[in-house]
């Protein structure tokens, strides 16, 4: 997301709805997105794998990387990255902010 796209915060979670190591799906603005709490950092992804419609929030979390639950594509959390076939596109990853104990996702404006 560029600098100049303005982001509309949405609270998500509160942080010890989310396990670490864990992902807790969530929906804003008709968008599945999951929240990962990998080592105390929150990430937001899009909960949808690009290979085929499954949930990541189904699926397995390694360090920082999620396994579809489905055919076992890979992707690396921070960055939405692939990082394992059947998968060739990257997975959308959102601004996350943590303001105490709640954790907002970032959405374009829009």
């Amino acid at each position: 997301m560029s600098e100049t796209t303005s982001v509309e915060w949405h609270l998500a979670v509160k942080a010890g709805a989310v396990a670490e190591g864990e992902a807790k799906q969530v929906e804003i603005k008709g968008q599945l997105i999951a929240v990962c709490n990998i080592g105390g950092t929150y990430y937001a992804i899009s909960d949808v794998c690009t290979h085929e419609f499954a949930c990541f929030t189904d699926g397995f979390i390694d360090g920082e990387e999620v396994e579809c639950p489905l055919h076992q594509a890979r992707f690396h959390i921070p960055t939405g990255k692939v990082r394992c076939a059947p998968a060739t596109e990257d997975v959308r990853t959102f601004p996350v902010k943590r303001e105490g104990d709640d954790i907002f996702v970032g959405i374009g404006a829009g």
